[in-house]
């Protein structure tokens, strides 16, 4: 007795098999062409509790398309070339990020070639039925450090006014503030970004697993970030609050963040707990007719070889390129000299403040004075864009998080005039514990001119860099003393500073690229 097949193994077997095994050893093929991209990803999870929740991603990613194991059998796969553009338009996005060192944007590029190669692979119809697991590994990239400072400014502007409403009187400068019973900051660690993350994350899993409407997916996605935000402002509230009424004696330690993770939690709770009234997890779902016993053509296996080659050879050409521009040699550079502008002369530092700016070839740090009124300068000269040595860098700021010396007590871009032209600087107020202020402008000069967006700021040095063009770029900032009850004047010394360096400026360009 010959022994007959099961049910829907061939459904399952012969179509899926070969395609299935291919695309998952391109995908890690993929994810070793890319590790360097992979492992920033990595890092950052290991060290941010904030983002230590990517660890999870691609597993939930591949039982949720496990789950949907039924749908996709029911689909011949069929290598689709339309993927092969999206692979190339992630893959030049990489490569101006990588370029850049934009870590975000090449984290991103990364995990949109990983779902190209699965359309290129397998085709639309594949990625369409699995199109929320696909899309869920974007939440593998740690993003989201662009909004502490907004969400630093919610929740000092929440605090403050639920402060004043409650009778409490409040003197606040920037994210700093008094109350009678002691002084107050919004750091970091305020500003509800983990809680933010952490929300979205649960949120738009519980949407996708408990509705079946797109609508209330959308609702409760937005929900979950909407209120994250208004309850991390509700818990900076409260741990002020019950340090005020104990005398300074509760939510000052360890409890400041048992409160807050406590209060966070229940609201999460409450948050599930409402979402789950119209719930449509346990509705029946609509199954499609079973349809008739599909087979690989006969040719599948070389289209596949074909679809495989034409993804690695794609895929790969970022990298090489990319590692051969990290492989130029520096070019010799002399060292920064600036000459003292008409009318001001070298002096002694007026303040201990310093800037953080890391990574520059060559630095040069002078102040000067006119008179009664003191200036300082900063230079910092990059001469190409490379990991770590960036003009544009996180790690590059006026003043460390938790300074136990200086406050910066407001930071904001501005439009001023130098040398009659109107132009946008970085201007930051700074405030020392010893009771010195300090105005400090900043911008940086790419291709001679003036940029402070620093997303334009990075586009343009990764455009030179890709096209083989001069990539480096300078960093000037400077800075006097201010009274904070007439800051034009200091802001006035600093347009006259700025335009008198200006031609100096130019000089020390000019020598320090040799060209």
């Amino acid at each position: 007795m010959n022994a007959s097949a099961k049910p829907g193994s061939a459904l399952q077997r012969s179509p899926w098999l070969w395609p299935g095994v291919l695309t998952l050893g391109v995908l890690l093929l993929l994810t070793a062409l890319f590790w360097p991209t992979f492992y920033s990803m990595a890092e950052v999870w290991e060290r941010s509790e904030t983002f230590a929740h990517g660890y999870l991603i691609f597993p939930i990613t591949s039982w949720l398309i496990w789950r949907q194991r039924a749908e996709l059998a029911r689909i011949l796969p069929r290598p689709d070339a339309r993927g092969l553009i999206v692979l190339a338009g992630a893959g030049a996005g990489w490569l101006l990020a990588d370029a850049g060192s934009v870590n975000v944007i090449a984290q991103y590029a990364y995990i949109v070639m990983l779902i190209a190669t699965v359309w290129t692979l397998l085709g639309w119809r594949v990625v369409w039925a699995a199109f929320f697991p696909l899309m869920f590994l974007f939440f593998a990239v740690p993003v989201g450090e662009f909004l502490i400072q907004p969400l630093m400014g919610v929740t000092a502007d929440f605090t403050v006014t639920l402060l004043q409403a409650t009778g409490i009187p409040v003197y606040r400068e920037g994210n700093f503030f008094s109350i009678p019973s002691g002084d107050w900051s919004v750091v970091e660690g305020c500003s509800g970004l983990r809680y933010l993350i952490a929300s979205v994350t649960l949120g738009v899993l519980y949407a996708y697993l408990t509705y079946r409407s797109w609508k209330r997916r959308l609702l409760f996605s937005i929900a979950a970030i909407v209120v994250p935000i208004f309850a991390n402002s509700g818990r900076a509230y409260m741990i002020v609050m019950i340090a005020h009424l104990s005398d300074m004696k509760l939510a000052l330690g360890v409890d400041h963040y048992i409160y807050g993770w406590v209060f966070f939690g229940i609201v999460m709770l409450l948050l599930f707990w409402i979402g789950s009234f119209w719930r449509e997890d346990d509705a029946p779902v609509s199954v499609a007719p079973a349809p008739a016993a599909m087979t690989a053509s006969p040719g599948a296996a070389r289209t596949g070889l074909v679809g495989v080659v034409a993804v690695l050879a794609i895929a790969g050409l970022w990298p090489a390129y990319a590692i051969w521009l990290a492989s130029r040699p520096l070019p010799t550079l002399p060292e920064l000299q600036v000459g003292p502008p008409s009318g001001w002369q070298p002096a002694e530092a007026f303040t201990t403040w310093t800037p953080h700016w890391v990574g520059a070839d060559r630095q040069l740090r002078q102040p000067y004075r006119r008179g009664e009124t003191p200036v300082m300068i900063e230079l910092n000269y990059y001469a190409t864009q490379r990991q770590d040595a960036e003009l544009i860098n996180s790690q590059n700021f006026m003043i460390r998080q938790k300074d136990p010396y200086w406050s910066n007590i407001g930071e904001s871009l501005k439009t001023v005039t130098i040398a009659g032209q109107s132009r946008q600087i970085r201007q930051a107020r700074l405030r020392g514990s010893n009771g010195q202020r300090v105005l400090a402008w900043q911008w940086n000069l790419i291709n001679q001119q003036p940029v402070v967006n620093d997303q334009l700021g990075k586009l343009l040095l990764a455009l030179d860099r890709v096209r083989l063009q001069r990539d480096d770029g300078l960093s000037v900032l400077i800075a006097t003393p201010y009274d904070d009850t007439d800051p034009a004047g200091a802001e006035a010394t600093l347009a006259e500073f700025a335009a008198a360096m200006e031609p100096a400026l130019r000089q020390t360009l000019d020598r320090v690229d040799g060209q």
